[in-house]
């Protein structure tokens, strides 16, 4: 059995209003394990709320590619005790070129060295975008991918790079033990959803008809992606629950995908 983990990101508005009620009630709902966002920025209220709730963090998503200094980041991870950093965005317009790739690809090559020395790991968190953009007929996420180190690690966001019209289940075959997670999400996978793209400044900046898609998200096992050989592709990935919108209360979201993956991921 797998001990699933949920993305606070899910929950944002709960946690900008009240932290330590919001990771009480996580654990309430039957998680053991959380994936904190920007932890870098409030690391001693997270390590509080963490400790009282009873809960850990083995993963973690802060934005490092673009930090000048880095280090703050994998102290504040090493901190919460997290074995991974994940870096959850960059934007589709830095994903456009064979070179685009390269660049991207040595700064996350020089930045899980760096992450080694705090005793952690790090990765990178797609979106659709590094599917669906191409370099000679091939996404570009593959030339990014082909260009890592032996030691990065992959969260592989299943919803997204289905939108992006990726065999989800065979890439994730295709790049086995690197991928240490994998976001749990499920939905409409086609329209808007999948054309429309967020701002080039932030992944939360977003045009109506994506911020209406969003909205279309079910908890897992309810939407257009195929959950269940996705899960059978990566058996040894942590799974992590996210929304990254909701229309109902999204509490009661993540406790329907928690029983989901508690009766169906054997």
């Amino acid at each position: 059995m797998h001990t699933p983990s949920v993305q606070l990101y899910s929950l944002r508005d709960a946690v900008a209003d009240d932290l330590p009620g919001t990771v009480a009630r996580v654990r309430e709902i039957g998680y053991e394990h959380v994936e904190p966002y920007a932890f870098d920025t409030n690391a001693d209220a997270y390590a509080k709320a963490f400790a009282d709730a009873g809960v850990t963090a083995p993963s973690g998503h802060a934005a490092v590619i673009d930090r000048e200094d880095p280090s703050v980041v994998f102290d504040a991870a090493a901190r919460l005790g997290m074995d991974v950093v994940i870096d959850p965005f960059i934007p589709t317009d830095r994903w456009r070129t064979a070179d685009d790739a390269t660049r991207i690809a040595e700064r996350v090559n020089a930045l899980a060295e760096q992450a080694r020395s705090h005793g952690l790991r790090f990765g990178y968190h797609n979106h659709q975008w590094e599917f669906t953009n191409e370099v000679d007929g091939r996404p570009i996420y593959d030339l990014f991918v082909e260009q890592l180190a032996p030691d990065v690690v992959l969260e592989v966001d299943t919803f997204w790079a289905t939108v992006g019209g990726a065999d989800v289940p065979a890439v994730l075959r295709s790049l086995g033990d690197r991928v240490v997670a994998i976001h749990v999400k499920d939905g409409k996978v086609t329209g808007d959803i999948a054309t429309a793209l967020p701002s080039a400044r932030s992944a939360l900046v977003v045009p109506d008809a994506l911020r209406a898609a969003y909205e279309e998200q079910t908890p897992a096992g309810q939407g257009d992606v195929d959950v269940p050989a996705i899960l059978a592709a990566a058996p040894r990935a942590l799974r992590v629950v996210e929304f990254d919108s909701y229309q109902g209360d999204v509490f009661d979201g993540i406790a329907q995908s928690l029983a989901w993956l508690t009766e169906n991921d054997r």
